[in-house]
């Protein structure tokens, strides 16, 4: 069975609001104590007006864009992003993904070109394959 995906397909864009619990909360589970992503006077002492999003954080949120349109199936095979503008609390970054490549095989995969930008610029700008989900079972209902 071939994929419906092709080469130019945009995936529906996705928008986060950037809050202070997001980014705090994925500093932590990313075990990434660094002052700047918790703490706003010592992140202000440091040159940034407010604290800001690490990156282990908006590589998770950019894995999650893709699966939650893919579906839990897909596999995120290669994830290669790179930060420019930080997100920063009360801002909104809004994630946009179009294919680039599709391969066939068992599973098919394609590359997506990811970018998120938010009120300041381009925060992420990335490249992921993806091993997409195949054909539902027979029997299976969905």
């Amino acid at each position: 069975m071939t994929s419906p995906y092709r080469v130019g397909y945009e995936l529906p864009p996705l928008e986060i609001p950037v809050t202070r619990t997001l980014i705090v909360a994925g500093a932590i589970a990313s075990r990434d104590y660094q002052d700047v992503h918790h703490d706003a006077e010592l992140a202000r002492e440091k040159g940034s007006p407010d604290i800001f999003m690490n990156i282990l954080t908006t590589n998770g949120l950019v894995g999650r864009y893709l699966t939650d349109h893919f579906g839990p199936t897909a596999v995120l095979r290669k994830v290669a992003i790179r930060l420019g503008a930080p997100n920063h609390p009360g801002d909104v970054m809004r994630l946009t993904g179009w294919i680039t490549e599709v391969a066939a095989g068992e599973p098919a995969e394609a590359v997506v070109q990811v970018t998120g930008d938010n009120g300041i610029g381009r925060h992420v700008t990335g490249t992921v394959t993806i091993a997409l989900p195949g054909p539902s079972p027979k029997g299976s209902g969905t």
